[in-house]
C-alpha cells in the first residue's frame, strides 16, 4: 500500500501503556474475538453463544469507558499506518454518505496494549480487534497484526487494513441502525437462527471493507497484490478454518462469522462494486 506521506486521522486515541480493569467481553463485532470463543468452546464443549453470555458479551451499554488516551506519536510507523487507513475510510464513507444525502460520523480508533475499558466491557488483546457500538469506537491491540501474519498466515499491510476496515464496517451498521435491529432479532431467535444473523452481519462488514478498498484503489492507495492480501486474510479467519485449527472438526451450525469461502466472496463483492447497496447479505441466499 502507498500509505507513507498521507494524512492520518484525528480520531485516534492511544491508550498503550494505560492499564484496564474489570471483567467483560466486548462483542460489538470483532474478528479476533471469534478466535477466543472458538478455542474456549473446543475446550469446554459449550456452545459459543453460551460462552458469549457467560463472559458478559453485549452490543452496547454496560461498563462506561473510564480511560482516555492521547494521539499516537509521529515516529510510530504502525500507529501512523492505521491512522492513515482510518482517515481513508473517513474520506470514502464521508463521500458515500454525502451522495446519499446524509452525514458520516466517523468512529474513534483506540490503540491499547493487553486490556482496556470500553462501553461494552473489558477489551483484551487475546480477543483481537473489535468494535463497540456503545461508544462508537474501534479497539485494536497492534500485536494482533503480528498474530495475523505468524499464526494465520495472512501477512501484508492491506491484510491489516482490511481488519481495520471490517471494524469500521460494523460502525456503519451501527450508524444505519442495522446493529440494533440484528441484536433485537437475535434475542428473539433460536440458537441456529441467531448464529445465521451474526454470520450475515459479519459478512456485510467484510463487504463494506471491500467497498472501502475499491475507493482506496481509485485514489492510488493500493498496489499490485494488495487485494489478494486482503482476500487471503478473509479466508484465514473463516469459521470453518478456525474451527478446524482449534477443535479438529467443523460445525457449520455454530458459525458466527461465516466460512472462508463466504468471507472471501463478500469481501470481493465489495472490492469489485464499491457500493454499499451491493452488500445486502440479509437478502442473499
Amino acid at each position: 500500500m502507498r500509505w507513507q506521506g498521507r494524512a492520518g486521522s484525528d480520531n485516534v486515541e492511544d491508550r498503550r501503556g494505560v492499564g484496564g480493569g474489570g471483567m467483560g467481553l466486548p462483542l460489538g463485532g470483532g474478528i479476533g474475538g471469534l478466535v477466543l470463543i472458538l478455542l474456549l468452546s473446543a475446550v469446554t464443549g459449550q456452545n459459543p453463544l453460551d460462552l458469549i453470555g457467560a463472559l458478559g458479551g453485549g452490543t452496547g451499554g454496560g461498563v462506561p469507558t473510564e480511560t482516555e488516551g492521547v494521539p499516537p506519536p509521529a515516529d510510530d510507523p504502525q500507529a501512523q499506518f492505521v491512522s492513515v487507513v482510518l482517515k481513508d475510510t473517513e474520506d470514502t464513507f464521508g463521500e458515500i454518505f454525502r451522495e446519499a444525502g446524509s452525514t458520516y460520523q466517523p468512529p474513534t480508533l483506540v490503540l491499547f496494549s493487553d486490556a482496556t475499558q470500553s462501553a461494552c466491557g473489558l477489551g483484551q488483546a487475546a480477543m483481537g480487534p473489535f468494535y463497540c457500538p456503545g461508544d462508537h469506537k474501534v479497539y485494536i491491540d497492534l500485536s494482533f497484526f503480528r498474530e495475523l501474519d505468524e499464526r494465520f498466515g495472512a501477512p501484508g499491510d492491506f491484510a491489516q487494513a482490511y481488519v481495520v476496515a471490517h471494524e469500521v464496517g460494523h460502525h456503519i451498521q451501527a450508524l444505519t441502525g442495522l446493529s440494533e435491529k440484528v441484536s433485537a432479532a437475535r434475542q428473539r431467535a433460536g440458537e441456529a437462527q441467531a448464529n445465521q444473523l451474526s454470520v450475515r452481519q459479519e459478512l456485510q462488514a467484510d463487504c463494506y471493507a471491500g467497498v472501502w478498498g475499491n475507493h482506496a484503489a481509485s485514489r492510488g492507495l493500493l498496489e499490485q497484490g494488495d487485494a489478494e492480501e486482503g482476500l487471503r486474510a478473509a479466508a484465514a479467519i473463516g469459521d470453518d478454518r478456525l474451527q478446524k485449527q482449534s477443535q479438529g472438526r467443523v460445525v457449520p451450525e455454530s458459525f458466527t462469522h461465516g466460512s472462508s469461502e463466504q468471507r472471501v466472496l463478500w469481501l470481493r463483492r465489495g472490492l469489485e462494486s464499491g457500493k454499499l447497496d451491493a452488500c445486502n447479505t440479509f437478502s442473499a441466499r
